[in-house]
């Protein structure tokens, strides 16, 4: 039994030593090069900056059609593309570029809304883009007066 476990304690040792190869020897400069430029194109990512990400309608009656525009601008340093545009309600339709917007250069993203709803409603649209986030946030709200209903304010 003692020869036994000496016998595989030698081979276990010999594998393992023989295992212990120069590792550098393998590599190949060629793949090298190739993650390098990977990882330098992976950095290049465009940036969204937006000049409002909330728009306030005010106050509006019930049924009146509002319409706003949101502009960015790309300040990263890779072509800008918008995947989709969604809202939290089919009251609010976002309409974004279809062409991708370069580096320094601005777009614009249409949202129309409905006025739906009654009293005050917010509404979220999401921007799907090829950020480094993945997802920016914008929101519309405004108070909706019900039809032929009177203004809000002060009574004297």
């Amino acid at each position: 039994m003692k020869k036994t476990i000496f016998a595989l304690s030698i081979f276990s040792l010999l594998a393992f030593v023989s295992c212990k190869e120069n590792a550098s020897s393998k590599v190949k400069s060629d793949n090298v090069t190739e993650a390098a430029q990977r990882d330098e194109a992976s950095k290049q990512v465009p940036v969204m900056e937006f000049e409002k990400a909330e728009h306030d309608f005010g106050t509006i009656e019930q049924g009146t059609s509002q319409e706003t525009i949101f502009t960015f601008k790309n300040t990263g340093n890779a072509p800008l593309i918008i995947t989709s545009a969604t809202s939290s309600c089919g009251c609010t339709v976002p309409n974004p570029p279809k062409d991708p917007i370069a580096p320094g250069e601005q777009g614009e993203l249409v949202v129309k809304f409905n006025g739906s709803g009654q009293n005050q409603v917010t509404k979220t649209i999401t921007v799907n883009a090829n950020t480094e986030k993945g997802t920016e946030q914008l929101r519309i709200k405004a108070f909706v007066n019900p039809k032929g209903a009177a203004p809000v304010g002060p009574t004297k």
